[in-house]
């Protein structure tokens, strides 16, 4: 364990969850437990807390209630988005996605590659901005989906995923957006676009692990991932997760209530960071600098230095960043992402990701300010 007190600045990994979530949570495992499709009064009330929470987190993404499936997570979401659109689209062998996506998206991409699809990867710019340019000839009468995340895991940059639905549908191709990161941190009215589908994920918010939801456009076809029973009106066969659902719904309403703090406290929380380790240290440059970004997230390169061992020497001071995805903590690759963006193996290598949120401190923020110094001076040295 560590000797300090546990700082946490890697919530683009996951969140804390928020005691009020869990305080709504416990009842459903204990007294509530009922199994919502039950017709009994005590299935109802799992079925009523279900219904809230649709609510809730219908509210989060600005759209209607029906149009929320509850699902086992942001990877469930992502690959039933991708499904759905294939089986109503069998003649159609095309898909278009980034070069920067999460490997929820990655896989099962590569896995349809392996099964006779193509797919068109869209690159991007020193800054991890989407390369938009050729977006209207890429997307095609062939292509059966496209998928682009509405802002970066490792970068914060955020995609113009609406401008970019638009164009989809003019050319009658479904269009699904993995907003996991984004959720929660920027606004969200999807209903207003033409988004077919939307992915989130309830421990980004400060939700509970396992649980997650997929936005789907009313005004198009669906084909479900899961068969068997009847529940979410037929569009995911599987007894609810009634605690996990209810934690979401919670967890998106208190993430409506403080989007303005992300915008302002997160943010500034974030920028003071930023500017202040650039002060302190030198060699140092901004892995998505002058893009728009999300307002919790920086990337930085620190020259000279392997980032598994600065993560080393964090972790014993009691910090937590990190070098890239989660998903592909101890890898010896280089991230994906910042190799897109046309850095170099050694840049990539050397780049640490810190992402905030609402239970950061300045205090905080001033501890590392007062360890991190000392970790690139040592191993520059090394």
């Amino acid at each position: 364990m560590p000797a300090d007190p546990l700082i946490d600045f890697d919530a683009n990994a996951t969140t804390r969850v928020d005691p009020r979530v869990v305080e709504a949570m416990l009842p459903f495992w204990t007294e509530n437990y009922g199994n919502p499709s039950g017709g009994y009064r005590f299935g109802k009330i799992a079925a009523n807390a279900v219904r809230k929470a649709r609510e809730q987190v219908a509210r989060l993404l600005g759209c209607e209630p029906e149009a929320v499936l509850f699902t086992s997570g942001g990877t469930e979401a992502n690959a039933t988005a991708i499904h759905s659109a294939l089986e109503l689209n069998p003649s159609r062998k095309r898909l278009v996605t980034s070069s920067v996506e999460h490997h929820a998206v990655i896989k099962p991409l590569e896995a349809l590659e392996a099964h006779g699809y193509s797919v068109t990867r869209v690159g991007v710019d020193g800054k991890g901005n989407l390369d938009t340019i050729d977006i209207d000839h890429i997307i095609n009468n062939e292509t059966a989906l496209v998928s682009l995340m509405a802002a970066n895991n490792e970068t914060g940059v955020l995609f113009p995923v609406e401008a970019l639905a638009s164009k989809a549908r003019e050319r009658g191709v479904f269009f699904h957006t993995d907003a996991i990161q984004a959720a929660g941190k920027v606004p969200l009215k999807v209903s207003e676009t033409a988004i077919s589908f939307m992915s989130i994920s309830a421990h980004k918010i400060h939700g509970p692990k396992g649980v997650g939801a997929l936005y789907i456009d009313r005004r198009v076809a669906f084909r479900p991932l899961f068969l068997g029973g009847g529940q979410e009106g037929g569009k995911r066969a599987g007894t609810e997760n009634v605690p996990g659902i209810v934690g979401l719904g919670v967890a998106a309403e208190l993430a409506a209530e403080a989007l303005e703090n992300e915008r302002t406290e997160v943010a500034a929380l974030r920028d003071f960071f930023e500017r202040s380790v650039l002060e302190r240290i030198s060699g140092v440059r901004v892995n998505g600098g002058g893009a728009c970004r999300l307002p919790n997230t920086t990337n930085l390169a620190f020259e000279g230095i392997e980032a598994e061992g600065a993560l080393i020497m964090l972790d014993r001071a009691g910090i937590c960043a990190s070098a890239g995805s989660a998903c592909t903590a101890g890898s010896l690759a280089p991230s994906h992402v910042l190799t897109a963006m046309g850095f170099s193996r050694e840049r990539a290598r050397s780049s640490l990701r810190f992402s905030f949120s609402r239970f950061n401190t300045r205090a905080e923020v001033e501890r590392v300010l007062e360890v991190l110094p000392g970790i690139v001076a040592r191993l520059r040295g090394l």
